[in-house]
């Protein structure tokens, strides 16, 4: 062992006096440290690709197949159909496109409602919480309750309180205080779509709420300061102060709002149950009626391919808008 430690002496001086031999290969430092966050991220990036990424690519195949039950056991014998499921979801004067269209439309006005009033409740609760207050930490964690309650055990329980005989809704609005003349009805009929849209902000409103208040812990407080003794008032310093500082954030939240409210499936299905009201017909729910009520699976894949190209379009467009809004506005 003496030997060899003393060769590797000798040999570690022989390059010093000679600076052109040639060194022992390693492999580069910095090779080690760029692979390594990929190699890191490979198994999420595989798991991604199997869970998200497969089934779409089988979606858009089938959306060009006459998938019905008769070949469900094997989806690959169906008859190849072309674009004759695309021209049966947009033949508007059909029965099946008419109906696409109307859910449509139904959808666009709930998502525009329920994106705005999360957001303006969202928002007015973060600051009114902004100051600090006995009792903030309480209802900060009250606020967010909504939004931790798991999807179903929440809707389940607004659908309980909704219902015309026992519900609590019924109970108060007509058993105690008598504004009707009779208990309505909630989950059906053209009361549902409001009952949807109320189900719908009692639970995105927190989310909003929670991105809002991390948004307004970046505004220096020395702004509202200067503000205040300018003479601004609490409506002047919102609007000067609060929103153009809250407008990055407020871009990303509107996006995720509409997203995750347009593709909204759990609240109407659990809410009320396979088969929606014509007033609450949203769209996801709509395609899946499409595609497992009627067992027409190519159909309801060329209308869920309709609706991702819908959704990338309005994505593409909104951030395209709202890029050059804020290329301006730096400049």
């Amino acid at each position: 062992m003496t030997t060899t430690a003393a060769y590797g002496t000798v040999e570690r001086t022989a390059q010093k006096q000679d600076p052109g031999a040639a060194p022992k290969k390693r492999r580069p430092g910095w090779l080690r440290r760029v692979s390594l966050p990929y190699l890191l991220l490979l198994p999420a990036l595989l798991l991604e690709l199997l869970v998200h990424l497969v089934p779409m690519v089988i979606g858009i195949v089938v959306s060009f197949r006459e998938l019905t039950q008769f070949y469900i056991r094997d989806w690959t014998t169906a008859p190849w159909n072309g674009l004759g499921n695309y021209e049966i979801a947009v033949d508007f004067d059909a029965p099946v496109g008419e109906a696409l269209l109307k859910s449509f439309f139904t959808t666009c006005l709930f998502t525009v409602l329920s994106v705005g009033l999360c957001w303006l409740l969202g928002a007015a609760a973060a600051i009114f919480l902004q100051e600090s207050f006995r009792g903030r930490g309480l209802l900060r964690t009250i606020f967010l309750v909504p939004y931790a309650l798991p999807v179903y055990a929440a809707v389940i329980t607004w659908a309980f309180m909704f219902q015309r005989d026992n519900g609590l809704v019924n109970h108060v609005i007509h058993d105690q205080l008598g504004l009707t003349d009779s208990p309505p009805f909630w989950l059906i009929g053209d009361n549902a779509f409001f009952t949807l849209l109320i189900v719908s902000v009692w639970k995105g409103w927190p989310f909003a709420f929670l991105i809002i208040m991390a948004g307004l812990q970046n505004i220096p407080r020395e702004m509202y300061e200067a503000a205040a003794l300018d003479g601004a008032g609490i409506w002047q310093q919102i609007r000067r102060i609060t929103m153009p500082s809250l407008r990055p954030v407020n871009q990303v939240l509107v996006l995720v709002l509409f997203l995750w409210t347009f593709n909204d499936f759990n609240t109407p299905f659990v809410l009320f149950g396979k088969a929606a009201p014509e007033s609450a017909d949203l769209i996801s729910l709509h395609i899946y009626q499409s595609s497992f009520q009627t067992w027409n699976f190519g159909t309801g894949s060329a209308m869920s391919v309709l609706l991702l190209l819908f959704l990338l379009l309005v994505t593409g467009v909104y951030l395209a808008l709202t890029s050059r809004g804020r290329k301006a506005t730096d400049g």
